[in-house]
């Protein structure tokens, strides 16, 4: 399978540079895999899974939220919020998150607001704790 440069960047520095035959993420509007030779794309990118194919066809899990997906001239540059390999996800605490997430959406007195981002916070939990679970 032909490979593509790819490069993942947070704020808090760089997650991945190299090739890659294959990333596949959520956007706001749905699931996208890109493949070499992808024509140009842009878009927002939502919350979910994200995985690499890197060349020779090992696959790499990540915990992928928010930001922005761009493919320009057969390169492609994921810039991610947030971005966490599987491997370096705690399951611990993305259950304990989750509980709190739980237990604040449980409460009466939230405004609109806090509701919206308690249920962020409980989603962002669930990504997590999904990536972090071998398959």
């Amino acid at each position: 399978m032909s490979s593509f440069p790819l490069q993942i960047v947070t704020p808090g520095g760089q997650a991945f540079d190299g090739m890659a035959e294959k990333l596949f993420c959520r956007t706001i509007v749905g699931d996208v895999a890109i493949l070499a030779r992808h024509c140009d794309y842009l878009t927002a990118v939502g919350m979910g899974e994200a995985r690499v194919t890197l060349e020779g066809g090992a696959v790499r899990r990540a915990a992928c939220i928010g930001g922005m997906l761009a493919v320009a001239g057969g390169h492609v540059r994921l810039m991610a919020n947030t971005f966490e390999w599987a491997e370096d996800i705690d399951p611990e605490r993305a259950r304990a998150s989750e509980a709190d997430a739980r237990r604040q959406l449980e409460q009466g007195d939230l405004s609109p607001r806090d509701r919206e981002l308690a249920a962020a916070k409980l989603k962002r939990a669930q990504v997590r704790q999904s990536v972090a679970t071998p398959r």
